[in-house]
């Protein structure tokens, strides 16, 4: 490699914004005891469309995953279950439920802070989202704010 190593700008980075507005989704999961798990669903010109954050424990549902929650309300509000163009941002990699979630709404991006080595699905332990025997692939960006999304769990957790 030659020259310095080039660092993205935080500050200049798009999903930064996003990221926030999904660890204050994830703030909400904690205070109502689930999992501080926190997702934003944006639309394709960029604006916010739905936002979701764990309601496992508030629901009794095992599906009411951040993503989930937030790909419902975005279909809902479109009239459409197919998201092409959308992006979802999420604290934490999407496990393999919310990973197929992604893959069968056609969500364009997914943006994820934390990696999640016990069962992410969007590359550490499993690469569901990308693999190519299926008919649709986003697009993965990971690590965005990826300290703090972690520093999150982990107080909960420590608390708990």
């Amino acid at each position: 490699m030659n020259g310095p190593e080039i660092r993205p700008d935080p500050l200049r980075d798009p999903w930064t914004g996003p990221m926030r507005l999904a660890l204050d989704e994830a703030e909400q999961a904690a205070r109502s005891g689930d999992v501080p798990v926190g997702a934003v669903l944006l639309a394709p010109d960029g604006t916010l469309l739905a936002t979701g954050h764990n309601e496992r424990e508030a629901t009794g549902d095992p599906t009411a995953h951040a993503e989930v929650l937030a790909i419902r309300r975005g279909a809902e509000k479109l009239g459409a279950w197919r998201l092409t163009g959308c992006t979802l941002v999420v604290t934490l990699e999407p496990c393999v439920m919310c990973a197929g979630a992604l893959v069968q709404s056609r969500v364009e991006r997914v943006v994820f802070g934390a990696p999640d080595e016990k069962a992410g699905a969007a590359g550490s332990l499993w690469d569901l989202v990308r693999d190519r025997r299926l008919n649709h692939r986003p697009e993965v960006i990971h690590g965005v704010l990826g300290e703090e999304c972690s520093a999150q769990l982990t107080s909960f957790f420590r608390d708990r």
